[in-house]
């Protein structure tokens, strides 16, 4: 869901490019301009800008930038190598962590007015969790080699004819459960969001709302990231 009137439009338009919302055709350049492509591309700015701006050039002594941004990657990678060992931890953490801020800063820009999430959208959800898909069975094929494929037999062989499939089955459904979970509850977010200021806004009505999306937005890139971690920890360990 769209707010009535997006930031990004009224950019658009002063300088001449196509505007998210009127009719704005099947071009690449339309494509590229499209509400959930633009507002990646300003999340993207913010993360790239905002941890450069705030922590500047790395320091023995640190101040305070670097020090909030030290125990927030020292955080997140404790937490992960707790799930998937150090190796495992080590060698992923920079996609996992690029997704936690990617989800959580893409959830949140949404609750400002004139903004939108473009984890709203379920291209992005779904580019994010195919990614995530590849990643694992790519994890798999490289710690277990060929045998990976007993991850998807069951633990005994009389079972196969029943594992087999059940284990397939449940892998493609987590494509469907990692993307529309986080498009769903964050395009219902925006959809309420956008009903209310509309009706109601000038009356602080979306207040609550603000809040609940607050919390939903850290929830919903919490569970991703979670489930994320999971299933690459549960590739790279050894099928019992």
């Amino acid at each position: 869901m769209e707010h009535p009137i997006l930031f990004i439009s009224i950019i658009l338009e002063a300088i001449g490019m196509p505007v998210p919302h009127g009719p704005i055709g099947d071009t690449l350049l339309s494509k590229l301009v499209s509400p959930h492509m633009t507002y990646t591309w300003f999340v993207m700015a913010f993360l790239i800008l905002v941890p450069k701006l705030t922590m500047g050039k790395m320091e023995m002594v640190p101040g305070k930038g670097q020090n909030f941004w030290e125990a927030v990657i020292g955080f997140m990678e404790g937490f992960m190598a707790d799930n998937m060992g150090k190796e495992g931890a080590r060698m992923m953490f920079p996609m996992l962590a690029t997704f936690a801020f990617y989800i959580l800063v893409g959830n949140m820009v949404g609750l400002m007015p004139g903004f939108m999430s473009p984890t709203s959208n379920i291209n992005i959800t779904l580019g994010c969790t195919l990614i995530v898909f590849t990643t694992t069975h790519i994890l798999g094929l490289k710690f277990h080699g060929a045998s990976y494929i007993k991850h998807f037999l069951g633990p005994l062989w009389w079972l196969i004819p029943l594992m087999f499939p059940v284990e397939l089955i449940s892998h493609f459904a987590r494509i469907l459960s990692l993307s529309i979970r986080l498009f769903g509850n964050i395009m219902a977010k925006e959809t309420l969001l956008g009903i209310l200021f509309m009706l109601a806004g000038a009356f602080f009505a979306p207040l609550p709302i603000l809040c609940l999306g607050v919390f939903v937005s850290i929830v919903q890139a919490l569970v991703f990231t979670l489930l994320s971690i999971l299933y690459f920890s549960a590739a790279m360990e050894h099928a019992h």
